[in-house]
């Protein structure tokens, strides 16, 4: 019998490549949030209730993705040393 070795990891993201890919997703992300309100607001003036709760929830989708980029609590906080 012979002996396999387990398969190599993937490795890990660093911070600054994870850092370089948030400067470009904060400002899309923006922008999307800002178009998907003002979809909402033409909606409803319209009386589109659905076309306007879509519009809401795909804002409400960009702002948990805009939470989530940049540095998360347990990257910025340093250990006593």
């Amino acid at each position: 019998m012979t002996a396999t070795l387990p398969a190599r990891p993937a490795p890990m993201p660093s911070l600054r490549s994870s850092a370089a890919g948030t400067s470009d997703q904060r400002p899309r992300l923006q922008s999307e949030l800002a178009s998907h309100e003002q979809q909402a607001r033409t909606a409803a003036a319209a009386g589109d209730l659905d076309g306007s709760a879509r519009a809401i929830l795909a804002a409400l989708d960009c702002e948990r993705r805009l939470a989530g980029v940049g540095p998360q609590v347990l990257q910025v906080i340093k250990p006593r040393g």
